[in-house]
Parts: C-alpha cells; structure tokens; sequence
C-alpha cells in the first residue's frame, strides 16, 4: 500500500524551459493525462495534455499560471491518490519528495490493478448497503451481526455520509446472506441494496406473480 512500491520512473518530467510541443507528443506516446514540469529539480505542476494541444509555440514557462499544483509525496499510501486522480481528472499523477524533487508518477491503471487484487473486489460474495445515524454508527457492531450470522467480511467501507445518517457497503460471505440483512433490520438499519440471489425474495415474487394471474381469471 505505500506509495514508494508502485513509483514508475519512465516518463520524465519537463523542464520549464523546454517546448510545448516537446511535452505534448510525449504525453501523447505515452496516453497520459498530463505532464509535469520542474525547475531546476524542483517540482512546479503538471499541465494537462488538452491544454498543451490548444496552446501556442512556446517553452513550458509561459504556462506557469495554468500550472495545476498536484502531486503526491513518495513516503505517503495508495488510498492518498485516489483523491487525485478524481479531482484533476488525471490517469497519472506525479510523485515528489518532502524537498519537492520529482521522483517519478503513479499510473490509473497499476494502482487500480494492484486493488484489483484485494479479497473486497477479487472474491465472489454478497454486497450489502446498509444505512444508519450517525450517531448510532459502530463498525463493531456491523461486524458483530455479519459474523454472528456465519457470514465472514471480505471488506468494507463507507461510501456516503450526510448530514445525520452514513452509508456502509459490505462485500461478504456467506451461505444465507438473508439471514444477515434481516438482522441488520432488526438492529435498527436500513438496507438500501442488496445484490446477491435471494431464494426467499425469488418465491415471495413467484406466489405473487401466480395470485395475479389467478386474479386474472
């Protein structure tokens, strides 16, 4: 999970004082969101590739102003650049030391294949999204009802929090995943979504479909 395991150092960063055209046909090589620019080894911000393509001849320093000031430091976690890549809509992102030096970039796709790996997204199971206040939020407890219920908890997180209520998505597994939402009901919680087969569910469906058509006739 550290980010200094999964640095990629192929795709270099500019100086300021080399060209736009230069930067932008070695984003386009390299299919990259963006490019990063650096001043005498200091890291000053990345430019995204679009813009480069919309901007005059020129040197990189000229676009000082539009530099976009993200990057991630080498000694940080994975879960760090999620954030990145969604809020500078970026597939690559850059890497530097706490003296600012570039050190190399993280790439969308090896992060989200090294996830990809994880039990929560690589194993088969049940997925539960439960809904409670806040004030009545205990992981303790989820687990406790999950497990009371022979049921085992690949992973979990929390995917939505308003202003008196928090939402929890539980990737599981077990053989009566029923079992597991009704005693979350009982405890109080809302399950919004459920998405595994659900026997019970099924035949309640079947006997109400054949009483309508027995109304039918």
């Amino acid at each position: 999970m550290f980010i200094k395991d999964y640095i990629s150092k192929d795709y270099p960063a500019f100086n300021a004082t080399d060209t736009i055209e230069e930067a932008n046909e070695m984003a386009k090589e390299f299919c990259y969101s963006h490019v990063f620019v650096k001043k005498k080894g200091i890291y000053q911000g990345a430019i995204s590739q679009s813009f480069l393509e919309e901007s005059p001849e020129g040197n990189l320093a000229s676009l000082e102003i539009h530099y976009e000031k993200f990057a991630i430091l080498d000694d940080g976690n994975l879960l760090d650049s999620i954030k990145l890549f969604h809020t500078f809509n970026a597939n690559v992102v850059p890497v530097i030391s706490k003296a600012e030096k570039y050190t190399g970039y993280l790439c969308c796709d090896d992060i989200f294949n090294e996830f990809s790996k994880y039990p929560l997204f690589s194993e088969n199971g049940a997925v539960l999204i439960i809904q409670t206040s806040g004030k009545h939020y205990s992981m303790t407890e989820v687990c406790k009802i999950v497990e009371s219920n022979n049921g085992k908890i690949y992973g979990c997180f929390i995917n939505l929090v308003g202003d008196d209520f928090i939402q929890i998505t539980l990737k599981i597994n077990s053989e009566n995943p029923s079992s597991i939402d009704e005693t979350f009901e009982r405890y109080g919680y809302s399950v919004v979504h459920k998405y595994y087969d659900d026997e019970k569910e099924d035949l309640l469906k079947d006997r109400f479909g054949f009483f309508q058509k027995y109304m039918e006739f």
